[in-house]
């Protein structure tokens, strides 16, 4: 145990994930030093027992140029160009074209029609070359550099692939010859989003499926450098600091013991805008439907603070809210959202709704896996569709990700009212219906047990230093 890790914790959610896991236990009893080079104010780690081998440095937070943005827009659009057979990454690529001449539109332009005539894999790792040249010289660039070369990690192991602004880390880490590896963050983020920030020398992944992908859409990495050691963003759900007991949730929450409890958990803003009708399409049921004794616990985005549900809370006051305990860490960020941080409260509050609730509903969302992981019945309300006037969240089925759900008949595909009424019906008189179905998704997506995912993490960066 003689070797030194570096560890890129990007954001909130790379926060909960790597941090409120058993990840910098498994790391720190596997590395003689452990380095973490925050995105987040060092003050978020205040008020953690951290290993005493584990030192934290705040990363300044470097800002593009003008010149380093154009190259690196341009590698984007360029990769989507490539792969824009993929209805994710085309709807994504379509939604990115300005629709105004004004002077950044019209350098976003010039980008796409760059990129509709070169936009090969070979093209593609060129205009990362010259987005990186952009800001060698950058005074962010030389921070990151001299801590690099102060701390000498054998490793510099980034838990997301895709935040642009932590790309001049990875130049640094090329400029040394300190090996560089990425986990891939979110099931969704191969098939329907642009490129990396960069590209990494070893991969960890989810799943067998998101290897495939990833040598796919990034086919110059080589296959014997990702490891599927599953993700630790479910892992806390079996770790025993983190249960609680039925009768404090629903004391907590005020929720009646006597009835069962249906969980809807809400989309972001930008693409939740039928929640507030979701929801109340859910209460039509409740209250038409009183001999079955059921009640609403509503789950807020932690991107958000939920004040978008007022006019719905006033509606409706007997549905309980569960507005994520996730704080905002500072202001001065080039994407604010991912300054939002956990508390431990919240991933308690949260492995309990799962355990203790009866079924989900929501948007399309990672959290019908979390509700599966504890074998319960999962509803997407999707409403909307070109002609009706609502916003058009049945476009979301045609991403590959959820191609795969749709296919694996794990989860029931509410369209309107009708359809979610039959299917809470469903999920309340036949809850085992789509246990199997469920659980060979679970395997499709998450190809490890959550127990021990960290240590398999830990050993295999160690392998790789």
């Amino acid at each position: 145990m003689t070797k030194k890790i570096g560890i890129v914790i990007t954001d909130g959610v790379g926060y909960r994930n790597f941090v409120l896991s058993d990840f910098l236990n498994q790391v720190s009893s596997t590395y003689k030093k452990v380095v973490i080079y925050s995105g987040l104010p060092i003050e978020s780690y205040d008020a953690l027992e951290l290993p005493e081998n584990i030192d934290v440095k705040e990363l300044d937070i470097f800002i593009e140029s003008k010149l380093t943005w154009f190259y690196r827009k341009l590698k984007e659009v360029g990769h989507m160009t490539l792969h824009k057979g993929y209805f994710g990454i085309n709807n994504n690529l379509k939604r990115g074209y300005p629709k105004n001449n004004k002077k950044r539109s019209l350098l976003i332009k010039l980008a796409y029609k760059i990129a509709h005539f070169y936009h090969s894999e070979k093209a593609i790792n060129l205009y990362e070359r010259m987005q990186f040249r952009s800001f060698k010289k950058d005074a962010v660039t030389q921070q990151y550099l001299q801590l690099l070369q102060e701390d000498k990690p054998s490793i510099l192991f980034f838990t997301h692939q895709r935040p642009p602004y932590l790309a001049p880390l990875v130049f640094c880490a090329n400029q040394l010859s300190i090996k560089t590896t990425s986990f891939i963050f979110s099931w969704d983020n191969l098939a329907s989003k642009g490129r990396m920030m960069a590209s990494f020398d070893s991969y960890l992944v989810w799943s067998d499926l998101m290897k495939k992908e990833l040598i796919h859409f990034y086919p110059n990495t080589d296959k014997d450098f990702i490891k599927v050691i599953g993700t630790p963003q479910f892992e806390p759900y079996v770790m025993e600091q983190y249960k609680l007991d039925k009768a404090l949730l629903f004391a907590k929450f005020n929720l009646d013991f006597s009835k069962r409890l249906i969980c809807y958990s809400c989309a972001d803003a930008g693409i939740g805008a039928n929640d507030s009708l979701h929801i109340t399409s859910v209460m039509n049921y409740i209250n038409e439907h009183p001999e079955l004794m059921l009640q609403l616990l509503v789950r807020t985005s932690p991107a958000e603070d939920g004040l978008r549900f007022e006019p719905i809370k006033n509606k409706f006051p007997e549905i309980k809210w569960n507005i994520p305990k996730w704080t905002l860490a500072r202001h001065n960020h080039v994407e604010s959202w991912s300054q939002r941080i956990p508390l431990i409260e919240d991933v308690i509050d949260l492995r309990a709704i799962l355990e203790f609730s009866d079924l989900n509903v929501n948007m399309c969302s990672t959290m019908g896996l979390d509700f599966m992981l504890f074998d319960k019945p999962v509803i997407y309300t999707v409403f909307g569709n070109e002609t009706n006037g609502l916003y058009n969240d049945q476009l979301f089925l045609n991403y590959v990700h959820l191609q795969y759900v749709i296919d694996s008949k794990a989860v029931a595909i509410a369209k309107d009212q009708v359809d979610l009424h039959n299917y809470l019906t469903e999920a309340l008189e036949q809850p085992e219906l789509r246990k199997d179905y469920r659980s060979s998704l679970i395997s499709l997506e998450i190809s490890k047990a959550l127990k021990g995912t960290s240590k398999r993490m830990a050993e295999t960066l160690l392998e790789w230093s």
